[in-house]
């Protein structure tokens, strides 16, 4: 049993079975899926008399995958996403082991609140708001604020395969952005294909806001090691609650790799 150690020195036991939060990827198969891009698929090599297939008769299985981190499927992503400067997500994630709380929330229609979005709502916008991330919020203590995993309901296993195409998605408002870097997230986790709404004119507000980049402009500020993961699906079964996160990546020098977070559960050690 590992323990954790906070700041302020209270202890907490780890366990550890990790608890995956990633949508398995399921190349030529059932995905999830946003923008309409191809879906991730995969072929096996052939050349030179060679086939990479042992069913069709190869000595080993051998193959081409191709897809698009940012709509096939989990994945995480960095600043690099919208600067001009082409910045990893290997070079900048380097935390092993993030303090984190999973919340669960309900997104609003976009007429329920005062929130704003560049650019304006549409009328059947739902989104994340600022009222009710400070409602799941106001009790977690700081260093359980450095990772934020957001659970959306409703929460059907359909969205490991949904095609947002077909389906809106919740996104975040300004102000709810404006709190999440106002509370020191640095890893955001959520449940659906974009933290900005979808068909957006190119804005990205929300990306922009979150990685300290000027609305119109793509040059880094400054460093910013945080990230964001989009498309996990938290089963119904996990808790909310604070947990230890791991947030698994290749070693893929792009602003984005496909992800594998996985979240260990905390107990405070006198319980």
């Amino acid at each position: 049993m590992l323990t954790y150690t906070t700041p302020s020195g209270e202890k907490y036991k780890v366990h550890l079975s990790p608890l995956d939060i990633a949508i398995p990827l399921h190349f030529g198969g059932s995905q999830p899926n946003s923008y309409g891009v191809p879906f991730a698929k995969s072929e096996a090599f052939e050349g030179g008399g060679f086939i990479g297939d042992v069913r069709r008769g190869g000595s080993c299985n051998f193959e081409i995958y191709t897809f698009i981190p940012h709509c096939n499927g989990t994945h995480t992503e960095c600043v690099g996403h919208i600067s001009h400067e082409r910045i990893s997500i290997h070079s900048y994630l380097k935390d092993a082991f993030i303090p984190a709380t999973l919340i669960t929330i309900t997104p609003h229609k976009a007429s329920e609140t005062q929130d704003t979005y560049i650019p304006e709502f549409n009328p059947n916008d739902i989104v994340i708001d600022k009222t009710t991330l400070e409602a799941q919020l106001k009790h977690i203590e700081s260093p359980f604020k450095e990772g934020l995993i957001i659970r959306t309901l409703p929460n059907p296993a359909s969205k490991m395969y949904r095609d947002y195409t077909k389906h809106d998605a919740p996104f975040f408002t300004i102000e709810a952005m404006k709190f999440i870097r106002s509370i020191g997230v640095k890893h955001l986790l959520v449940d659906i294909p974009s933290v900005d709404r979808m068909f957006d004119e190119g804005k990205l507000s929300a990306h922009h806001l979150y990685f300290e980049i000027p609305f119109g402009e793509n040059t880094v500020q400054k460093p910013v090691n945080y990230t964001i993961t989009e498309f996990i699906f938290v089963s119904p079964e996990i808790p909310d609650g604070i947990y230890l996160l791991n947030l698994q990546i290749a070693a893929f020098m792009s602003d984005a790799s496909p992800s594998r977070p996985l979240i260990f559960r905390l107990s405070r050690e006198d319980s």
